[in-house]
């Protein structure tokens, strides 16, 4: 099975056909080498079989097998979401690193902190965030309340949905009604993986990606700046001196996010993360001190 993914040029063949096998036979990956012998049942072999046709078609395993990992943490999937990349961990990271060392911040608990997670999806860098900052709370939001569902059921799986608030609507929309962020500065963090591909890189996209994942969550015009633009402008507003803005933006457009970023009058010191690829993914600004 992992030499098929191979030649059909899936990345990551065998861990993908370990997750495979494993939610076939409801195990985790490590009972497969724990206990190599168990025979599998005809039921499960045709499972398995039809998994496998449809994984060979690029139908990406995470949606077959309904969880996807990220920053440590399963997470429910499906064609609702975007599926979680490690590129995304970057911004978790940082926001930890930041918290736990900066003074005002909440400190390794994250206590008092406030977190917006604009583009949510599954919920994935909101929970995460959450999971590690015990006194922090979140406020996310996104355009599709189907994905918010599946953020809920991930929050939930968690144990972080009593810090966690769930808003329907476009882009910051949501966080100007909602009564803790409506006012001026009321953020530690804002974060977002928006929609960033721009038109002229669609068809270098991997099909498991472009025949598959939600579309609207993943181009953003000629530019690829149709959502981050208006995060730029309205973010600073929202965040409290010294607070931070944290965007994940194409390798091929993170360089003009950042410049953006210097023009705003209300943000400082913008620079370029790269993530564990070594590539230019995620712009972070301070918002100014005044």
């Amino acid at each position: 099975m992992g030499e098929a993914f191979g030649r059909r040029g899936l990345d990551s063949p065998r861990l993908q056909a370990e997750m495979l096998l494993s939610h076939v036979i409801g195990c985790d990956r490590l009972r497969l080498y724990t206990d190599p012998d168990r025979p599998a049942s005809p039921l499960e072999r045709q499972s398995l079989r039809d998994l496998v046709a449809r994984a060979l078609e690029h139908e990406p395993i995470q949606y077959l097998v309904g969880e996807a990992w990220f920053f440590g943490l399963p997470f429910k999937v499906d064609r609702r979401v975007l599926i979680p990349r490690p590129s995304t961990e970057t911004i978790v990271e940082h926001v930890l690193q930041h918290a736990r060392t900066t003074p005002g911040f909440g400190g390794k608990s994250g206590e008092g902190v406030l977190l917006a997670d604009v583009c949510t999806g599954s919920g994935c860098i909101a929970v995460a965030i959450l999971k590690h900052l015990a006194g922090a709370r979140a406020v996310a939001t996104d355009l599709s309340a189907e994905a918010l569902a599946v953020a809920h059921d991930n929050a939930v799986r968690h144990g972080v949905i009593d810090r966690l608030d769930l808003l329907a609507g476009d882009l910051l929309s949501p966080l100007e009604e909602f009564p803790a962020t409506r006012g001026a500065g009321s953020l530690h963090y804002l974060v977002s993986n928006p929609p960033y591909i721009p038109d002229h890189e669609w068809e270098d996209v991997a099909p498991n990606v472009k025949d598959h994942e939600p579309t609207s969550a993943l181009r953003a015009g000629s530019d690829g700046l149709r959502y981050i633009v208006p995060l730029l402008e309205g973010a600073p507003r929202l965040l409290r001196p010294g607070g931070l803005l944290l965007i994940e933006a194409a390798a091929s457009t993170a360089e003009r996010v950042r410049l953006l970023a210097t023009q705003h009058p209300d943000l400082e010191e913008p620079a370029v993360l790269k993530d564990f690829e070594d590539l230019p993914r995620v712009v972070v600004a301070r918002r100014r001190e005044r």
